[in-house]
């Protein structure tokens, strides 16, 4: 369960990915950057949080490296490569998103 504390964190991180736009992606780290105050993990954590049917683009984070972050169960989400490739973003050979061309600016 979520303390008061993590709801207010929560919200201001996702008002921040709301920000991205299509056809673009952050990473945990910037997004922490942004917020100030949390880490990258507490990004990474708000993300799987995300409630099924949200308008929140959870999606549009990916790690430094520019790839979709392993999960707890041991694989990638296939649904998040989906719907990044829905928005026109592509993946190299190495499963990577080149962050110059599709990295976001920020606000």
């Amino acid at each position: 369960m979520r303390t008061n504390k993590n709801e207010s964190m929560y919200a201001g991180i996702y008002s921040i990915v709301r920000m991205i736009p299509s056809g673009k992606v952050a990473t945990y780290g910037q997004v922490s950057r942004i917020a100030g105050r949390c880490s990258a993990r507490n990004v990474g954590y708000a993300m799987s949080s995300v409630p099924s049917g949200s308008d929140i683009p959870w999606h549009r984070v990916i790690n430094s490296r520019g790839m979709v972050s392993i999960r707890s169960y041991g694989e990638e989400c296939f649904a998040q490569h989906q719907l990044l490739e829905g928005e026109g973003v592509l993946f190299n050979e190495k499963d990577q998103v080149d962050l110059d061309i599709y990295g976001w600016e920020g606000p």
